[in-house]
Formats: C-alpha cells, sequence, structure tokens
C-alpha cells in the first residue's frame, strides 16, 4: 500500500516540476539557460535537465545549439486549439474531394505527433490504381513531403535536433538520411511552400505537400496529394497551394505580406 502510494506521488510530483519550469521558460522572450531555470524553479539541474529532456521528446519544449530552452510547437499548438471548436477534418473534407476530382489521385489530411505525421482523413479517386493510405498510420518526419515542410519552418536546430534523435533511418534507397541533405531539402522546402516525397517512404509513390496554419500562424496539418511516381505532375503545385491557402483562410490564419508593418 504504501510502495503504491509513493509511486504516485512520485508520478505527480513530475508533472508538477514539468509545470514549474514550463512556466518558467515562458516568462522569457529568448531561450533561456538550465542553470536559469534550475536557480527558478529550486531544482537540481540534473532533476531539471532530465524533465527538459522529458519535455523536448514531447515537442513542449525546444534546445538549439547553445543548450538553450525554449516552448515548443507541440504546446503552442495546443494552446491554439483552445480558441477555436473548428473540425479540421469537416472543414478539409470538401477542398480534398474536390482536389481528389480535378487530380485523379488519392489527398490526405496529416498531423503531426512528435518524430511522426499521422494520416487522419482521405480522399480517394474512383480508379483501380491508386495509393492508399490508411487512416491512423504513421510515417517518420523525414520521409514524408508534409514532415519536411514541418521540420523546415521550425528551422535548422529543430532539424538537427530530430536527427539526432532518430538517427535518420532509411526507408529506401531515396530516403535523405544525410543530415546535410536533410536541412537543405526541409530549408528550400519551407522556402518555396511545398515538399516533395521522392519514393522516400515507398518505392513507387511520389508524394506534393502543402502545410495547414492556424489563426495564430501555427502549422497545424498538412495537406498532400499521393500518386504512382510516373503519375505526379508539378502542375498540381499550384492547386494544392490553393487548397491549402483556403482551409488556412478557414482556420482564420491571415498571411503576413510583404511590406508590412
Amino acid at each position: 500500500m504504501t510502495t503504491a502510494s509513493s509511486k504516485s506521488e512520485s508520478r505527480i510530483q513530475v508533472i508538477d516540476r514539468a509545470a514549474l519550469l514550463l512556466d518558467a521558460i515562458s516568462r522569457y522572450s529568448t531561450p533561456v539557460k538550465l542553470k536559469v531555470l534550475s536557480a527558478e524553479t529550486n531544482l537540481h539541474p540534473s532533476t531539471a535537465h532530465r524533465i527538459l529532456g522529458s519535455l523536448i521528446n514531447n515537442r513542449f519544449v525546444d534546445r538549439d545549439q547553445n543548450g538553450e530552452y525554449r516552448l515548443g510547437q507541440r504546446l503552442l499548438q495546443l494552446s491554439s486549439r483552445l480558441h477555436t471548436d473548428v473540425d479540421l477534418r469537416a472543414l478539409a473534407l470538401p477542398y480534398m474531394e474536390q482536389l481528389r476530382d480535378k487530380l485523379g489521385e488519392t489527398v490526405n489530411l496529416t498531423i503531426r505527433e512528435g518524430d511522426v505525421v499521422i494520416y487522419f482523413e482521405k480522399a480517394t479517386p474512383n480508379r483501380m490504381m491508386h495509393v492508399q493510405q490508411i487512416i491512423g498510420s504513421r510515417a517518420p518526419l523525414h520521409v514524408t513531403a508534409i514532415g519536411k515542410l514541418m521540420l523546415g519552418v521550425g528551422g535548422e536546430d529543430e532539424i538537427r535536433s530530430y536527427a539526432e534523435r532518430t538517427n535518420l533511418p532509411a526507408y529506401t534507397r531515396n530516403t535523405l538520411s544525410s543530415l546535410p541533405d536533410l536541412i537543405s531539402e526541409c530549408a528550400t522546402s519551407a522556402e518555396r511552400r511545398y515538399a516533395l516525397d521522392n519514393e522516400e517512404a515507398e518505392i513507387g509513390v511520389g508524394c506534393i505537400g502543402v502545410l495547414l496554419y492556424d489563426r495564430n500562424g501555427v502549422p497545424t496539418a498538412g495537406l498532400s496529394v499521393s500518386a504512382p511516381i510516373e503519375r505526379r505532375k508539378h502542375e498540381w503545385v499550384e492547386d494544392l497551394i490553393a487548397a491549402g491557402d483556403a482551409i488556412s483562410e478557414q482556420l482564420g490564419y491571415v498571411p503576413v505580406t510583404q511590406g508590412a508593418a
């Protein structure tokens, strides 16, 4: 009885300490050093470091190349969801079906969860040969178009951190398993607003993806078209970006125009 109670209290204590660290980080507009967080929370540096490591693994906290900490994208995404009751799936599906009918290929809606993307809606064409994605299936970020965009907008530090956690395993001969190659591809993809999967997750399958943004400018999901590689066309990019922009607008996103204050 005493042992079970001790374990329960220990779990609660960890949550309390994690909350203290998140509160401390949130008080700073720039990344914070471990020794500062340790002093502010009265936690031993080794204890704070261990808890921060778990928070990083769950994307609640990011750590840069200088070893300093800031709030992570997942925490910002969860925060943004408190301010909207929009059903992303229901909102996106009509646009997905329009794309499917126009392009004749499978259209996917995905979200990021940790170091993977999860497929949680799809629109499949009425043709015998098409790419079949399973709703609920997962794929590593570095082998998917949406995943590379997520990494790209997160910046080089996030890409390096991801590579350290995962070691960039190869799924096909085309998988980007070199960190410099991945950094370059992710940066290029983020700049041009779309990414490609060139048979990196599965031989014979190609993909084009764009990000969907919420009212706070946070990338909350991805929209992609998957097709047999010989049928994939670059001309689809314009239609995909237009659909992504329309969905993001429905989510309340207002893009910052060049020259705006």
